[in-house]
């Protein structure tokens, strides 16, 4: 494949599971890939949430363009053509909008690491549980043949990987 496979995470505020699975396909997918990520109502702040970040951090991963942005960014002509849309959350799921080209969307739920009124230690705990889920999931897709993810076909693949 010559262009990247252009993949949008998604997550009603942008700061912790969406943000963990586009700087995990940023890393693992080489060139092959390329993951962005936004939510219905992002973080005021634009910034990812502080345990998302040391979370990434901790793994060696790159943070320094990470932000809390709404999904509105790829609304429009300017916007990069999406290939495939995987919803983190269950809201992004009900909510999410029909973007251009008509992209499938999948869906891969994971629990809120940021959820609850737990101290921040055992929070961050939630934090690389989820990152290491949502890891395992992006390796085995990262891993699929060019047949699985052709136009007709990625979908179905992304699906199977999300049923695990």
């Amino acid at each position: 494949m010559k262009n990247p496979i252009n993949v949008l995470f998604l997550c009603t505020h942008n700061s912790a599971r969406s943000v963990l699975a586009e700087a995990a396909l940023n890393h693992l997918g080489g060139q092959r890939f390329r993951a962005y990520s936004a939510g219905s109502t992002p973080r005021v702040s634009g910034q990812p949430n502080p345990l998302a970040i040391q979370t990434l951090q901790a793994a060696g991963l790159e943070t320094s363009a990470l932000r809390s942005k709404s999904w509105d960014e790829f609304l429009g002509t300017a916007a990069p053509e999406l290939h495939l849309v995987i919803t983190v959350c269950g809201n992004a799921s009900e909510v999410c909008p029909i973007f251009p080209g008509t992209p499938p969307k999948v869906h891969w739920g994971y629990e809120d690491p940021s959820a609850g009124d737990a101290p921040d230690q055992e929070k961050l705990v939630a934090f690389e549980q989820t990152f290491k889920q949502i890891s395992k999931r992006i390796e085995a897709f990262v891993a699929l043949s060019d047949q699985d993810l052709l136009p007709e076909a990625i979908a179905r693949s992304a699906q199977r990987l999300g049923d695990l």
